[in-house]
């Protein structure tokens, strides 16, 4: 249905504002990545890294290389001074100051300067407190005597060395700029004192600093023309900064990373020339969010509309310049944007045919379109574009039965750039709560589709998208349609499937979109079958109106009935809070001989009683296919009855429930598969009718060592340490507060039961001693790991980054998790990666939630898998 479109670049295109109480979000379709151009030949400095290397490198911390080539693409494409300008509060030089030099570090890396600003003053206030001054403001601006400017002055000048000290330590090159920056003129000598009002900037040691290699690191303070020093607010030098070097990017580092609404609600993005006057009606913005859009506004408007404002957290740099998705409050101008409901509303209807065309080269390709505005003209429909047409959207209202449809929709590069893209995807969701739309399954930019969708679904190398459809009979309904007929189930609507029939009549192959480097890591597709297997894995994001495998439950209107035997465990009880928030399961029973008669309490769905089940109530629930999955939360060697029971009763029934076990007595079973989906085949925990549940040190143990199995040099070592509540409800000293509290404690130091699990499924003998500590939840795993080669910790990296890569519960990061880190997160963390000397052994770090992705998440995702649902239905992923 969508065509292809240029290069989407999130300096010009990203996410819609968080304001508006709807899911209906809206979408965007870009073309063939333009060719990479080279570095700025700006600066001298020569690096090691090829284009490629510096590609791979920022891979391995952001996301796709699609966008990282098209943003250093972007970047690069101007003089090295019109990058960035990144003014650096105070606060962040005493709090994050090593995330902050980690993320210019990188910069510098890949060829970047961005040029820094920066202020001190919360270390300023420190300092006049403790001389006996109180400082003193006067409208928000720092009221500055002699004595007052003689401390700023020695503070920012320390302050600048410090941060230049830091970066030299990191490999930067760093170049010092104290003074001679920024001209000015008094504000108003007698109302604040020593305080200027910019009036010029030194452009020319700028770039000479950076055409020397070296990152330029300016204070705020100023001189008048005899050279009096005056201060002046960091905020206002970095916009008068921006307005010199018109850069690409304004960076506000904040340590709240963004603007947020009146719900604390972080405001994804902003564009000022539709929502400015919206927004300044709101009741919540006011005081300093009210201030800072207004002054962002008004340097926006003297600047270049591919200029935006970024206020991020520091830790977020790469994220938010590297990514589509971004991480803080991004603002930016926009465009206006006009709409259409008759062709005879353009001005210019050979233009509109050019547009249809662009990008759609192919057999016939004009006559298409020529047709396709005839059929405008006998049918409703509203366009939304801008005047010089650089996107153009066109909708089909909703009818007959029918949801609005998306037919077409083209953005050229400066479309892009100039923010007209989200612009028309926030009209979009404002006008039509329900959208469906469909692009080919190898769109480059296919990733960003799953963003701005609530579900998708693929057939045949087409995937429909759909936002806002909260029926699901209609839901069903649609996908069925899809399924059975493709995107041709749109009929004349769609201007792609003209284009594509038209080029199939000729015999000529369609000119395909160049493929990018995105490999639908972050959100993956629903495919027809379910499991598409990519290297012994698929992904699955949405529930399947026709579940895989004969699986009745999912295609049934009611949700699967879950029984849970063994409710009164931490995992129990973090296993009902999961399903009191699944849309598709239904909690029927729990089993408790402790709590038998008693309210269960945290599930709100239903009323549910605790029960004491005996294995002979299991057999013939099971018998009357009363449930459509047991979940044992035993301990271990307890629940063999009440698995033979199901056993029993599915011999004289037709239905075949599943089981999923917690405990580890059939984890060395052959006959039960093992429910560890991101290293498992999930086709095969589709098909299954009963699957053991890892435990939660070897969950984290083995995605810790399984990418590196080809490269083990001898027996890893894996130090493992466990909250208390791995040692369950039942007294012992290995839960005992008191015992704990100073203490660490090993047990079973050889021949756990982990560590068999892990050799077994890993195919290769680990070492493995467990500990205990004081804290409540989450494990951390230190893994020592022999090589058989000489590697680094970069290709390391990139191993495990490439191995997980989609994986929603796996998240690869570059220092050693932490267990606070994990703790109710519903995934694993692995880092560290640090190589000996030798380099032929690594350290590698990994946490998780024992209770959740360690328990009760992963026998979610099985159950999910098991069932026809989609694998994350009700997981919060991380």
């Amino acid at each position: 249905m969508l065509s292809a479109c240029s290069v989407a670049l999130r300096a010009g295109a990203r996410r819609s504002v968080r304001r508006l109480p709807t899911k209906a979000r809206a979408v965007a379709v870009t073309p063939s990545v333009q060719r990479q151009k080279p570095f700025s030949s700006s600066a001298v400095r020569t690096t090691d890294l090829s284009t490629r290397a510096m590609i791979v490198q920022t891979l391995s911390s952001v996301g796709s290389k699609r966008e990282v080539q098209q943003y250093l693409s972007l970047f690069t494409s101007v003089s090295s001074q019109r990058f960035a300008v990144i003014k650096v509060g105070g606060a962040i030089l005493t709090e994050y100051l090593d995330e902050l030099c980690s993320s210019l570090a990188f910069l510098y890396t890949v060829g970047l300067y961005p040029v820094i600003v920066h202020g001190a003053g919360p270390q300023l206030n420190t300092l006049l407190e403790q001389a006996g001054i109180e400082p003193q403001f006067e409208e928000g601006i720092r009221i500055t005597d002699a004595k007052t400017l003689r401390v700023a002055r020695d503070l920012f000048l320390k302050e600048n060395l410090n941060l230049v000290n830091k970066l030299e330590e990191k490999g930067v090159h760093a170049q010092p700029l104290a003074t001679g920056m920024f001209r000015a003129d008094y504000l108003n000598k007698d109302k604040w004192g020593y305080v200027g009002k910019v009036t010029g900037v030194n452009k020319q040691a700028i770039e000479t600093a950076i055409n020397n290699g070296y990152l330029p690191i300016l204070t705020s303070m100023a001189e008048t023309d005899d050279g009096q020093i005056l201060n002046v607010n960091a905020d206002v030098a970095a916009a008068e900064l921006a307005r010199a070097l018109e850069p690409l990017k304004v960076v506000y580092l904040s340590e709240k990373g963004g603007l947020f609404d009146a719900a604390g609600q972080k405001i994804s993005a902003i564009n000022l020339d539709e929502e400015f006057g919206h927004l300044m009606s709101q009741e919540w913005v006011k005081y300093g969010t009210r201030l800072k859009i207004k002054e962002i506004k008004e340097l926006l408007d003297t600047l270049p509309r591919t200029t935006s404002v970024a206020i991020i957290h520091p830790g977020d740099l790469q994220k938010e310049l590297f990514t589509d998705s971004g991480a803080g409050t991004l603002i930016r101008r926009g465009n206006k944007l006009l709409s259409a409901t008759s062709l005879s509303d353009f001005k210019d209807l050979d233009a509109l045919k050019q547009v249809l065309v662009r990008d759609r080269e192919g057999p016939d390709a004009a006559s298409t379109v020529d047709k396709y505005l005839d059929f405008l003209k006998e049918n409703p429909f509203k366009a939304y574009y801008d005047e010089p047409m650089n996107a153009l959207a066109i909708v089909l209202p909703a009818r007959d039965g029918r949801q609005a449809t998306l037919a077409t929709l083209t953005i050229t590069k400066s479309g892009w750039l100039t923010n007209v893209a989200d612009n028309i995807f926030t009209t979009l969701q404002k006008e039509h709560p329900e959208l469906v739309w469909t692009v080919k399954e190898d769109d480059e930019n296919l990733s960003w589709f799953f963003d701005k969708a609530d579900g998708s679904i693929t057939q045949d190398g087409d995937v429909m998208f759909w936002y806002g459809i909260q029926n699901k009979p209609v839901l069903v309904q649609l996908m069925q349609d899809f399924t059975q007929h493709g995107r041709a189930m749109l009929g004349d609507s769609n201007l792609e499937s003209r284009l594509h029939r038209a080029a199939n009549n000729s015999s000529k192959p369609v000119l395909q979109q160049a493929r990018s480097y995105s490999t639908l890591a972050r959100r993956p597709v629903l495919s027809t079958p379910v499991f598409s297997q990519s290297k012994g894995r698929g992904y699955v994001t949405q529930t399947n109106p026709n579940p895989p495998y004969g699986k009745k439950n999912a295609s049934k209107s009611q949700p699967a009935r879950v029984a849970l035997i063994g409710a009164r465990g931490y995992t129990g009880q973090e296993l009902i809070r999961l399903l009191d928030l699944h849309p598709n399961l239904e909690l029927v029973h729990v089993s408790s001989r402790e709590l038998a008669g008693k309210k269960l309490e945290g599930y709100n769905k239903a009323d549910v009683t605790y029960e004491n089940l005996s294995p002979d109530d299991v057999r013939d629930m099971e018998k009357r296919g009363e449930i459509d999955c047991w979940v044992m939360a035993l301990p271990n060697g307890v629940c063999k009855p009440f698995v033979d029971a199901v056993y029993e009763g599915r011999k004289s029934s037709s239905h075949k429930s599943v089981i999923i076990d917690l405990s580890a007595d059939y984890r060395f079973d052959n006959s039960w598969t093992y429910g560890l989906p991101e290293l498992v085949p999930r086709a095969d925990l589709a098909q299954a009718t009963q699957i053991a549940n890892p435990g939660c040190y070897a969950t984290a143990a083995q995605l810790g060592i399984s990418p590196l199995v080809e490269h083990l040099g001898g027996m890893p070592h894996v130090f493992g340490v466990s909250g208390y509540s791995g040692a369950g409800t039942k007294p012992s000293p290995k839960n005992d507060v008191g015992f704990l509290t100073d203490n660490i404690i090993p047990y079973s130091l050889t021949g756990h039961i982990h560590e068999r699990e892990v050799s077994s499924q890993l195919g290769a003998n680990i070492a493995f001693v467990p500990h205990v500590a004081v804290w409540f939840r989450g494990i951390h795993h230190t893994i020592s790991i022999p090589l058989n080669k000489t590697m680094t910790s970069r290709d390391i990296r990139q191993i495990y980054q490439d191995r997980y890569a989609g994986e929603k519960l796996v998240k690869v990061v570059g220092e050693a998790p932490l267990v606070k880190n994990i703790s109710g997160k519903h995934g694993v963390e692995i880092g560290g990666f640090e190589v000996d000397k030798t380099g032929k052994r690594v350290v590698v770090c990994a946490t998780i939630d024992n209770l959740l992705k360690g328990a009760a998440t992963q026998c979610l995702q099985n159950m999910n898998l098991a069932l026809g649902y989609a694998e994350y239905e009700g997981i919060p992923v991380m």
